[in-house]
């Protein structure tokens, strides 16, 4: 099964450091470099590591990083011949530090926001040739909606990762055949206080919750079901959640049952973190 991932492509400009700088406090960090990332290029990328069949949808701008991100896509055996190039606009940036296995992270958009209706209207055709949809929510919200009702009239599966979160519509909930926040997120996508069990219970086998070092949590419709994550070095926690969504993804497509399907995101994931970067600890289907 084909897979379409549409959303962003960013150039992670990444800091080590063993402090988090105060407000107007100056602090000398450990290293730096610039990675791949986005959270769609990220989903992109895992899915393909582990043998995909995937087409990524997005924007970049006519630049450096754009270069250097479209180069990366072809390395990673994405197709990439529908992807837009902005010529007045730069290609999305995430400033990354990075301090004790944890992050902190502002993204600017920049190219990302021209991933637009217009955009997608004139590749509509080349998304629908692909059997199942990713999205997250790095791209506008009416382009999201816009292929989530798209797809959805087509018939295919839907995967969407609400994040970064905002609250979204019952009739968009509805029409997605899995919703994969946090353990923070479902609560602002779904404007809900209830705990997460009892939230995971009106989506039996829809709804499904990362929750870091503690696994992933899901309804199969009898009974909540946590996937323990395996016990790890963590190095880098940057696009641990991608890779479970991307991996996740893939099986799907490989038509693994959903919870051998989110037994391999996990596994994916553990590996992910033991290296640095978005996309550097993301692994092959060799190292599984």
């Amino acid at each position: 099964m084909k897979i379409a991932v549409i959303g962003s492509a960013n150039a992670d400009l990444v800091t080590k450091t063993n402090k988090l700088p105060k407000p107007g406090e100056t602090l000398i960090g450990e290293s730096f470099f610039i990675g791949e990332g986005g959270k769609g290029l990220n989903q992109a990328v895992a899915a393909s590591r582990i043998g995909g069949d995937v087409n990524f949808f997005g924007a970049i701008g006519k630049d450096t990083h754009g270069e250097f991100l479209l180069e990366s896509m072809k390395k990673n055996n994405l197709k990439v011949k529908n992807i837009k190039i902005c010529e007045q606009i730069k290609t999305g940036i995430a400033n990354i530090m990075l301090c004790d296995g944890e992050n902190s992270i502002v993204i600017v958009a920049g190219a990302n926001s021209k991933c637009n209706i217009e955009y997608i209207k004139s590749i509509k055709e080349k998304i629908l040739e692909c059997d199942i949809i990713v999205l997250q929510l790095e791209i506008p919200l009416d382009t999201v909606e816009f292929i989530i009702n798209l797809a959805y009239k087509n018939n295919k599966k839907i995967i969407l990762n609400p994040a970064p979160a905002i609250k979204l519509s019952k009739e968009i909930v509805d029409k997605v055949s899995y919703i994969i926040p946090n353990e923070h997120e479902y609560k602002v996508v779904l404007h809900t206080e209830n705990a997460m069990e009892k939230e995971l219970e009106k989506y039996p086998n829809k709804l499904i919750i990362t929750n870091g070092e503690n696994g992933v949590w899901y309804f199969d419709g009898k009974e909540v079901v946590n996937i323990p994550a395996k016990k790890v070095k963590v190095i880098d926690t940057t696009g641990a959640g991608d890779t479970f969504v991307g991996t996740f993804a893939g099986a799907i497509a490989n038509k693994f049952a959903l919870k051998e399907a989110i037994e391999f995101g996990v596994k994916c994931s553990g590996i992910s973190v033991t290296k640095l970067g978005a996309q550097g600890g993301m692994p092959y289907l060799k190292d599984l």
